[in-house]
């Protein structure tokens, strides 16, 4: 497509774990190909605290992720955007604001790690399990053959990312042991749909 960097934005509503996790993953698994953002239709204004932990667990400088609104996107002074991803269902039909560069979009939601209501190690496991989802579809996303797919090719593989719903097999040095969630805790969690058991960190 472009030797320049491309910028993708994820959103969700809460800018506070879905959108952070992706564009940290993104940060990682793009560098130099891409560069990451995200924002919230209505952002928290703090990161969820298991998304620093689990990010800070995973070797991520937590510190510099941030919510935020979208407004601050479609600005004059906002980046020209290649690709905006939402990945909450919320956000994907929520009125969007115009984005500079005209982007390619669409709608990867995955469910809300943050509307558990469990013990703190079902909740951990939760983050953990929509951190693998994402880090799946965007594996997917920054192994595309870009230069060989016209704009219209480019948006079926993107939406069929979206409906892509296996769950990713980490490389062991990206899951630093200590972290590694037991097969047993992490294939026995049910994440809500959007929508339901919302708590003030959606």
């Amino acid at each position: 497509m472009t030797d320049r960097l491309l910028n993708v934005l994820f959103l969700c509503t809460g800018n506070s774990a879905r959108s952070i996790m992706a564009e940290a993953i993104l940060s990682r698994e793009g560098l130099g190909r891409f560069k990451s953002f995200s924002a919230g239709s209505q952002p928290k204004g703090e990161v969820h605290p298991f998304t620093i932990h689990l990010l800070e667990k995973l070797n991520y400088d937590a510190s510099r992720f941030r919510s935020k609104s979208w407004e601050e996107f479609s600005g004059p002074d906002a980046p020209s955007l290649d690709f905006v991803f939402t990945v909450c269902d919320n956000a994907a039909n929520e009125l969007c604001p115009v984005w500079p560069g005209q982007p390619l979009t669409a709608n990867w939601g995955v469910p809300d790690p943050a509307a558990i209501e469990d013990s703190e190690t079902v909740q951990h496991a939760a983050f953990f399990d929509t951190y693998r989802m994402l880090f799946n579809r965007i594996s997917l996303f920054t192994n595309l053959p870009f230069e060989g797919l016209d704009k219209m090719s480019l948006q079926n593989r993107l939406n069929r990312i979206g409906k892509e719903q296996g769950r990713a097999d980490l490389p062991s040095e990206k899951v630093p042991g200590a972290w590694a969630m037991p097969q047993s805790i992490s294939s026995s969690i049910t994440i809500p749909s959007v929508g339901r058991r919302a708590t003030r960190w959606r």
